[in-house]
């Protein structure tokens, strides 16, 4: 009963002095994504694990009622795991929505995952597969009042060991009813001393132990990464911070999807995508793609900046799919600037609109919204209308970088940022691997498909505070550029 006692203790210990923790786009943990299976369309939410060790949860919603079952499964992108699946777990059909599913995967370790959505129905059995990236970037303490209940029955198993102890070499040897002889006292007593340095020494080894456990997991937290940047003229230097690269080796680099600079792979085309926001008054926004000129650093010719201060975005990819956002905050002067070159966009004086933006040539974008509030943690979907000075669908719109627009949700206080794109807030380089296709596959099939005047983002703010969203799309070989407000409540 004493061993089976400890045991259960023990348990108890060890699950709450797991660190809790949670990764971020930037502060945007949740991954929004809406796609197909087959012939099924689906608005999928993740919410990976606070540590992981741990649990993500799955909440798929389905359009139509030909949906019968829905299983999850969750898959490495790369290495062995990517082969060896385990059963899927049956995802549980909401009884307030039957258009709702949900359930709850285990991610074993950090990194690139994907989970595979199978879906089942009218129109026979399709998949759907949405990577998910996951970390642990902290560590917090236990809770004190579950340590101060923790520390008193580790006490009271300690005493009581000890107990046993004196009490087994004092009257091992004597019959029922027999007191104890001088002897056998002078032996327990030699007993209880030994048993409790013993317990002593066991308790410090542990807690060296222990602590030891608890630095290394420390060291594996994963750090958002801080670039440095430089500016000569009109040209902005960037060197890469990698935080997460000198990481014990008995954890994480052996795995194949460990953080490497020299890995990148292009998203929509690009190694970079640099997002130059003023701050705090963010009417200069700026989508630039910077050139790679050696593994870690870039450089990107400015266009035309007002002095002040500028909150950067750098978003990169890995081989694995991981997705980075490389953030800085830098005072720059006056810049003169150079005319944009290829995909870049941006400008200067945005003024955030609330459901109407002006473009050029007198068109302006729509944002087909209600006057219901907005609330944290809560999928939406951002849609916006492009339309002529007569009111009419634009009838010029071109693929913008392989996709019909592409948004940007920041904070106003530049800690919470996220670039979507119309299926989602994940990278679509990582989509594609998951997948088991090239990296650019589905930039490439978008390009064929030139976009409609409307464009939609599926997002849910992570928390309650004042926004702006930044959307882009191309109309007649111009990339437009809208700023709107949004309020979090």
């Amino acid at each position: 009963m004493m061993v089976r006692s400890m045991r259960i203790v023990l348990l108890v210990f060890f699950v709450a002095l797991f660190p809790l923790s949670s990764i971020a786009h930037v502060n945007s943990p949740d991954v929004y994504y809406d796609g197909y299976a087959g012939p099924y369309h689906l608005l999928v939410t993740l919410r990976p694990p606070p540590v992981v060790p741990g649990v993500a949860q799955v909440v798929v919603r389905t359009f139509g009622s030909d949906v019968q079952e829905i299983k999850i499964l969750p898959l490495r992108i790369v290495g062995i795991g990517a082969t060896k699946a385990p059963l899927p777990d049956l995802a549980k059909r909401s009884g307030d929505d039957p258009q709702v599913y949900s359930g709850n995967l285990w991610i074993m370790v950090r990194g690139s995952w994907k989970v595979q959505i199978q879906v089942a129905g009218q129109k026979g059995v399709a998949q759907l597969d949405v990577p998910l990236p996951a970390v642990s970037t902290n560590s917090p303490p236990m809770q004190i009042g579950l340590g101060i209940l923790l520390a008193v029955l580790g006490l009271a198993l300690t005493a009581g060991l000890i107990g046993i102890i004196f009490a087994a070499t004092r009257d091992a040897g004597l019959n029922p009813g027999e007191a104890p002889a001088p002897a056998n006292t002078r032996r327990g007593r030699i007993g209880l001393s030994v048993a409790a340095v013993l317990v002593i020494v066991a308790l410090v080894a542990g807690n060296h132990w222990w602590g030891s456990e608890a630095s290394a997991n420390a060291r594996l937290n994963y750090k958002l990464p801080q670039m440095d940047p430089t500016l000569s003229g009109n040209l902005l230097r960037l060197q890469l911070g990698n935080p997460n690269e000198a990481e014990p080796t008995r954890f994480r680099t052996e795995q194949p999807d460990r953080i490497r600079m020299d890995d990148l792979i292009p998203d929509h085309g690009h190694l970079m995508h640099l997002f130059v926001v003023r701050m705090p008054d963010m009417k200069a926004f700026w989508h630039l793609h910077p050139t790679q000129t050696e593994p870690g650093e870039f450089a990107q010719n400015l266009p035309i900046l007002p002095e002040g201060q500028y909150k950067l975005f750098g978003d990169i990819v890995h081989h694995t799919g991981f997705p980075e956002t490389e953030v800085a905050t830098v005072n720059l002067p006056s810049v003169a600037g150079e005319a944009l070159q290829g995909d870049d966009a941006g400008g200067l004086n945005f003024v955030a609109a609330d459901k109407v933006a002006q473009l050029s040539d007198g068109y302006r974008m729509v944002w087909e919204r209600d006057d219901k509030p907005f609330k944290a943690n809560q999928p939406y979907w951002f849609r916006f209308r492009i339309e002529d000075k007569n009111g009419k669908p634009a009838a010029d719109m071109e693929p913008y970088m392989g996709m019909a627009g592409h948004a940007v949700f920041l904070s106003t206080d530049g800690n919470i940022f996220a670039h979507v794109h119309p299926a989602g807030s994940v990278s679509m380089a990582a989509v594609s691997l998951a997948e088991g296709q090239s990296p650019s596959a589905g930039m490439d099939n978008m390009n064929h498909n030139a976009p409609s005047a409307e464009v939609s983002f599926p997002y849910g703010f992570p928390r309650a505070g004042e926004y702006r969203i930044f959307v882009q799309v191309k109309r007649a070989g111009k990339v437009e550029t809208a700023a709107f407000v949004a309020k979090v409540f």
